[in-house]
């Protein structure tokens, strides 16, 4: 390559991507600034109300205390075993009551074992993170690629939340452990009994296998759990595994979505669709199908809102409704379709979970569930600004430009 050429390649990656980054880094900046001080303000949610489905049952929280409350209590009563997945655990006094459960179990003869995410945890202080050597922990590494450099499928992070008890309950959803999220934060999470624990217990030993030699030496024993004696039909969980270059939850929005025929309602904490997604949401609200997506109206990270805006006019304009969650921040990851079909879980709608981290997202066929999932986004709905087509073309100048600057960045994130 001739030097001019190599000059103009240069800036044009400069231009293309270093100013947009530059705009990212100055607004994440000054949000930060802005927020400091700031509480969300209260919000509705609807009782913890537990629903049969097959041969157990499913409980839905959208309240933060309620659900930790029910995790702790089930660690207390372990009798055998504990399986404990997280994103981020905060060292706060909530994260403090977890890990003391958790050694408690383990002093009392429970086998516990731990797995955690060491880049989303880099802020805890270290002594946080020290366990008695008869809990056994994996702590996901921040860099895990090792001279593999240009390996993409080892660059995913482990964004699961997943408690398995006993192998008679199951807890999975949106919330990480932390004190602001018991109150302050707007999350679902979901609790499974029955035949359905079985795959949750085999998602967090897969996970364990894979990676248990980044934490221990390569003559520990993989962790071997036993086949169900039944399954459970109407719950199936799905496992993005970046290590294997697999991606189903993806897939299993888009079928949900290209058969339904009455509703599809949607929430997602940062939504950043590829293309075909968003085609795929507007070839059904032209079909008739009534399709709404609940987003913050301002997340923790203000770089996300603004790139996700790009994708509201061609919604808006296929007649799909877009509500603003208000004052505090909605972090869930679910959604239902037609009355019958449930999603809940960890995966955002954007490439770094559909595409990139490991993400675990359970799918429920079942009508009265669905039924429950319709009124908590019911109840969502009365604390959400719907976005109109004509508010969104009446936008200032400024957030224009901002939009369109941004918009570079739509395929990192």
């Amino acid at each position: 390559m001739s030097h001019p050429v190599a000059m103009l390649a240069r800036r044009f990656v400069m231009v293309t991507f270093g100013i947009p980054v530059l705009v990212a880094v100055a607004m994440s900046l000054v949000d930060s600034y802005r927020r400091r001080g700031k509480k969300p303000k209260p919000f509705p949610t609807r009782t913890a109300a537990e629903t049969p489905v097959g041969g157990g049952t499913v409980t839905t929280y959208s309240f933060g205390q309620d659900l930790y409350d029910d995790m702790l209590r089930a660690i207390e009563g372990a009798r055998s075993q504990v399986l404990l997945e997280t994103y981020i655990w905060k060292g706060d006094a909530l994260g403090a009551r977890f890990k003391k459960a958790l050694v408690d179990a383990a002093d009392r003869g429970v086998e516990v074992r731990v797995i955690y995410d060491q880049f989303a945890n880099l802020v805890v202080r270290p002594p946080f993170k020290h366990f008695p050597p008869h809990v056994k922990v994996l702590a996901f590494p921040v860099y895990s690629a090792g001279w593999r450099f240009f390996d993409v499928r080892r660059y995913g992070r482990d964004h699961r939340k997943i408690l398995v008890v006993d192998d008679e309950v199951g807890f999975v959803g949106g919330y990480n452990l932390g004190s602001a999220y018991a109150t302050e934060w707007r999350d679902t999470h979901c609790r499974i009994t029955g035949p359905g624990v079985a795959d949750l217990t085999r998602a967090f030993a897969d996970f364990w296998n894979l990676h248990r030699e980044k934490r221990f030496r390569r003559s520990e024993s993989p962790m071997l759990i036993s086949a169900p004696s039944q399954w459970e039909p109407k719950i199936r969980v799905h496992r993005n595994v970046p290590r294997l270059w697999m991606f189903p939850i993806r897939s299993m929005y888009l079928e949900a979505i290209n058969r339904a025929q009455r509703n599809v309602w949607l929430t997602s904490a940062y939504f950043i669709p590829d293309e075909d997604f968003v085609a795929t949401l507007v070839l059904a609200a032209r079909r008739g199908v009534d399709v709404r997506i609940l987003l913050p109206a301002k997340s923790n990270h203000i770089v996300v809102d603004w790139i996700s805006r790009g994708y509201f006019r061609q919604l808006l304009e296929a007649g799909i409704g877009i509500h603003r969650f208000r004052d505090a921040m909605v972090h869930a990851k679910t959604a239902t379709v037609d009355g019958s079909w449930t999603t809940i879980g960890t995966a955002n709608v954007d490439r770094l979970s559909m595409t990139g981290n490991y993400e675990i997202n359970v799918e429920i066929i079942d009508e009265s569930l669905a039924q429950e999932m319709e009124r908590i986004f019911e109840t969502d709905l009365t604390n959400s600004l719907p976005l109109t087509l004509h508010e969104w073309e009446a936008r200032d100048v400024y957030a224009r430009f901002t939009e369109f600057v941004l918009r570079p960045l739509r395929p990192l994130l």
